[in-house]
């Protein structure tokens, strides 16, 4: 599968590159951005860390605002960030325009409804299409993790519940943790899927972590003054139930004072590379 390189920056002794490329999985062009750190520069496959972002970003915000760069150089791992949801000529969007639908927010789920089963595929892009892409062309490893923030936190947290053999450990910034519960997410999980809430039970995290049998470390910061979590779109506490009621390895840190923004993701994204690293060793 052939890749075009669009930009490329030096970082932190590494490279910071961003490509396109056809994908079949989702019938578009997609674009993802990937750091890779100086050890690759000295001939060193590295493990990579998969990052998804939340509704309305693409693979630039989170790579250009969060600073994780540094410490990806200091730890050796790359960081791979695709786009949040298929885009292009003929890709279905919104009707209305709205930021929580359509372009810019796939969900990261298989969409059964049309005309979003034409393109919107995120699901099986992330775990199949771009893992196997990124290890063809890149100097990596197969060791994985996933994390990723809000939207992209839903999807960190589903995707590695669901294919625990293929993730060392996942984490996630104020994640959607239940969005069978949320407005966000049933507004998506009904347009993608269909109105039978069954279909929705597997990329709802909270439900996938109360019946979990193989088990990943997982991390989540969750900031007191995000007002989406006030306003009860995340439901972090339905997470820590089944987390609770499954004895699962989830550690949820509250960050007093923090809010939603990339903000909060730059002042603790170290210590998530840092806790990857660590499982990627174990």
């Amino acid at each position: 599968m052939p890749l075009e390189n669009i930009s490329c920056n030096k970082s932190a002794g590494g490279w910071h590159k961003q490509y396109t490329h056809r994908s079949e999985v989702l019938n578009c062009d997609m674009r993802f951005t990937i750091y890779l750190p100086p050890q690759c520069a000295a001939g060193q496959k590295v493990p990579v860390i998969y990052w998804l972002s939340g509704l309305t970003c693409t693979d630039e915000n989170f790579m250009q605002k969060a600073g994780a760069q540094r410490m990806a150089a200091e730890l050796g791992v790359a960081i791979v960030a695709p786009d949040t949801s298929p885009r292009g000529e003929g890709v279905a969007d919104d009707p209305q325009g709205a930021y929580d639908f359509g372009l810019g927010a796939g969900f990261y789920v298989n969409a059964t409804e049309a005309p979003w089963n034409r393109h919107y595929h995120m699901y099986d892009y992330i775990v199949n299409e771009l893992p196997t892409l990124i290890e063809a062309h890149f100097p990596v490893t197969d060791q994985r993790a996933i994390t990723g923030h809000s939207m992209g936190g839903h999807g960190a947290l589903m995707i590695a519940l669901r294919n625990p053999e293929r993730y060392s450990s996942a984490s996630a910034f104020s994640p959607i943790s239940n969005p069978m519960n949320s407005a966000w997410g049933q507004k998506a999980l009904t347009g993608y899927l269909g109105s039978n809430t069954k279909n929705w039970k597997q990329y709802d995290s909270s439900e996938l972590m109360r019946i979990a049998e193989v088990k990943l470390p997982m991390l989540v910061d969750q900031g007191t003054h995000d007002n989406f979590y006030n306003d009860g779109q995340l439901r972090t506490e339905t997470l820590v139930a089944a987390a609770e009621a499954n004895s699962y390895p989830l550690e949820v840190r509250m960050q007093d004072g923090y809010d939603h923004s990339y903000y909060f993701m730059a002042s603790f994204i170290d210590d998530h590379l840092r806790f990857h690293v660590e499982n990627f060793n174990k």
